[in-house]
């Protein structure tokens, strides 16, 4: 990393982020254990962390080879607690009115095995399924394993179908929009804990005074089409499914105000989606040098990133680090380094926020095409491990994770730990193992047993 790099992640920027983490996100427990004598060691182990931890899940049995979509789907189960699921209208929807939810012939891994040979700009252009799988099988599969499911998106102008595209009736197009939101919530109720509503809607040259989504896209939406679908999710969704806005470039759009006058207008939004991609070699240098450089409209400095996470604060919603890309400046053993420090450094920054709820890594294998052809992935191609990924497992399975012995004074025992599921264990007189689960939450949690 450079000097630069280094001087703007110095000792005391690492301080105050330790500081924030050990506010945040732990808590004080007490639990009283009745009938367990004084003197016992109690061994406190955490299982699960309250905060949601994933990346998105679009590769899901296309990767050409069985033990390959294991390493992809152990991901889910060894490193991250949380999945985003591609919902892309166009992908899932091309022609009106055949929504595509289930397994179809190009979902399955035999399919993809036998196109291992293809490369992935290849399957691209070759198959609508190529990054956009089935969703019900992966809801399912992500509810086996307790995965917490973030739905992406409902609405995204990049992404909205060509007979869509075409409609010039503002009443069939405000008709059409509200059917696309009423079947996917229909169809899936609960079983989806969040939803970007919309991705990417805010014009970047509307006046911040009066920030608006009208002109973002080439052909014609929805009049005022961010509100309207915020609140036709609002009214066809159960209440504990979180909505989400997100969008790029926050530190130079009128994000902020957009979101503002949103909630003026009575629209629920529940969580701020903020993206952070790295596109190019050039940037990714630029970063771990400590240049000044904003890629993809965004400043990677830890200052200016705190600075908009306050101004976001002042909103009063959680925020979701939402898409993140940190590619390999090259795909060698040095440019693997560079991504993993700045993995370390910024999920440190992001988790010490304390109105951060979620933290979303986007591309998990290395591929290659268009402006993300970068060794953006935790693995290779080959599904090897990379120190990036390594970076990640130290935090939270372990630097996050709280583990220790205590003994039991006065028939109870007290801790401070990281906010989840714990699992407490200890012998009794007769030599038995007994255990008890425990979730810590709050600021201070008292247990009885």
């Amino acid at each position: 990393m450079g000097e630069k790099y280094r001087l703007n992640w110095n000792a005391a920027v690492d301080a105050e982020i330790d500081a924030r983490i050990e506010k945040h996100r732990k808590a004080d427990c007490v639990v009283a254990l009745d009938g367990v004598p004084d003197g016992t060691v109690v061994c406190v182990e955490q299982l699960t962390h309250d905060f949601k931890f994933g990346s998105h899940i679009f590769n899901f049995d296309q990767l050409g080879r069985d033990d390959w979509n294991d390493m992809y789907k152990s991901t889910f189960t060894n490193l991250w607690n949380a999945a985003t699921v591609a919902f892309y209208w166009k992908n899932y929807e091309p022609v009106e009115g055949a929504v595509r939810f289930a397994d179809g012939p190009h979902d399955g891994a035999a399919f993809w095995n036998s196109k291992a040979t293809l490369s992935p700009k290849e399957k691209r252009l070759a198959f609508n399924e190529w990054r956009r799988p089935a969703p019900d099988p992966i809801v399912n599969f992500c509810l086996r394993h307790g995965l917490s499911v973030h739905g992406h998106a409902m609405i995204y102008g990049a992404y909205t179908p060509g007979w869509a595209t075409n409609i010039v009736d503002a009443s069939r197009l405000d008709a059409v929009y509200e059917h696309r939101i009423r079947t996917l919530c229909k169809h899936y109720g609960d079983r989806i804990d969040q939803w970007d509503v919309v991705n990417e809607s805010v014009r970047a040259n509307s006046m911040p005074e009066s920030p608006d989504d009208e002109g973002k896209w080439r052909f014609r939406m929805p009049k005022c089409y961010t509100f309207k679908s915020f609140k036709t999710a609002e009214e066809h969704l159960p209440r504990r499914v979180r909505l989400a806005i997100n969008d790029a470039g926050v530190m130079v759009k009128p994000y902020v105000p957009f979101i503002r006058h949103l909630l003026g207008k009575g629209a629920r939004i529940d969580i701020i989606g903020v993206q952070m991609h790295i596109f190019s070699r050039d940037d990714v240098l630029k970063v771990a040098d400590g240049l000044e450089c904003m890629p993809n409209l965004t400043s990677w400095d830890p200052v200016d990133q705190l600075a908009t996470l306050t101004k976001l604060s002042r909103l009063g919603r959680p925020i979701h680090i939402s898409e993140i890309t940190i590619p390999a400046p090259d795909d060698t053993p040095e440019g693997w380094r560079i991504q993993a420090q700045l993995m370390y450094d910024n999920y440190r920054l992001w988790f010490s926020w304390p109105d951060v709820c979620r933290i979303t890594y986007w591309n998990l294998v290395d591929y290659s095409y268009d402006k993300e052809s970068l060794a953006s992935g935790l693995y290779t191609k080959d599904l090897r491990r990379k120190p990036s990924y390594e970076a990640l497992d130290r935090l939270i399975n372990r630097e996050w994770k709280t583990r220790m012995s205590i003994v039991v004074n006065n028939g109870r025992i007290a801790f401070r730990g990281f906010r989840g599921m714990y699992l407490l264990s200890w012998m009794d007189a007769e030599g038995t193992m007994r255990s008890k689960r425990i979730n810590l939450k709050g600021a201070v949690e008292r247990v009885e047993f």
